[in-house]
């Protein structure tokens, strides 16, 4: 939901984009930016924390090089330099129209054509050079060797066996070659024009080079029976074990680190037992084609 944009936010709007009116302005929160959003014409993103202001320029880069790749759809473009105001970092991107579907709903027609667009764009050496790869760091900071070594343990001893077990089920599934992966493909960050066309994918900040059934999982948002008719079987299969890792989302968070360590362990574990209690109920999709 946008909120009213705070002056300081402001001044970095029309620092960015001077001449644009502004009187209509709302702002948008995400985990790393506070987001300036000028209907019909640009998302002036405004870093938050200093690990996002120092990502910042690769993250606009890799929205360059994504643009650029081809894409059946519009992609976030960037309009202005990244920018330093004080300790914040800022650029203005390209707005793109549409909107996001309530959860549950969506067409397995179209959500199998994003999800084919992405799983056969060809990864250039530029995109790799700006992207995580996760396969390629199997060490104590690899996505796994942080989930057994850090997280699994601060588990409630409840959830410590189930989570071994879950983790295994994920490090037994086949290697298939990697892919872009976006990394959040839900709500808001999928727009849909009001035929239900496909008009853009925003918010790039979590992409990286993984399995694209990574992204099939976010994909359930539109409904996993809508999943399960968009994907073949062994996609469905392979999503519905990247979501019981402990909720595909909070999995993304580590792979996305590269082989980096993870910050904020007691944090990130309280929010992971929390998804754990949240869907222990039984009521979880079949696994099954």
């Amino acid at each position: 939901m946008s909120e009213r944009v705070p002056a300081d936010l402001l001044e970095i709007a029309e620092a960015l984009m001077p001449g644009i009116p502004l009187d209509g302005a709302r702002l948008a929160r995400g985990g790393m930016h506070d987001v300036v959003l000028l209907p019909g014409v640009a998302a002036v993103r405004v870093s938050r924390r200093p690990s996002g202001a120092e990502a910042l320029p690769r993250r606009t880069e890799l929205l360059r090089v994504i643009g650029a790749s081809g894409l059946p759809f519009a992609v976030p473009e960037p309009l202005t330099p990244v920018t330093m105001f004080g300790e914040r970092a800022a650029v203005a991107v390209s707005w793109i129209d549409g909107a996001g579907l309530p959860e549950g709903q969506g067409d397995p027609a179209k959500i199998a054509e994003l999800l084919r667009a992405l799983r056969e764009l060809p990864v250039t050496s530029e995109m790799r050079a700006l992207l995580a790869t996760p396969r390629e760091h199997e060490c104590v900071n690899s996505w796994a060797g942080i989930l057994a070594g850090e997280v699994i343990p601060r588990f409630p001893g409840k959830w410590r066996d189930e989570g071994r077990r879950r983790l295994e089920e994920a490090l037994a599934l086949e290697p298939v070659p990697d892919c872009l992966v976006h990394g959040d493909l839900v709500g808001n960050n999928v727009h849909w024009a009001e035929d239900g066309t496909l008009a853009g994918v925003l918010d790039w900040d979590r992409a990286h080079l993984f399995d694209p059934a990574i992204d099939a999982a976010f994909m359930g948002w539109h409904g996993w029976d809508n999943l399960r008719r968009a994907v073949g079987g062994e996609t469905y299969r392979r999503a519905r074990v990247w979501e019981r890792t402990f909720g595909v989302d909070h999995l993304v968070a580590v792979l996305e680190l590269g082989g980096k360590p993870l910050t904020r362990v007691e944090s990130y574990v309280e929010h992971i037992v929390a998804w754990l209690e949240e869907h222990a109920d039984g009521d979880q999709p079949s696994l099954q084609a």
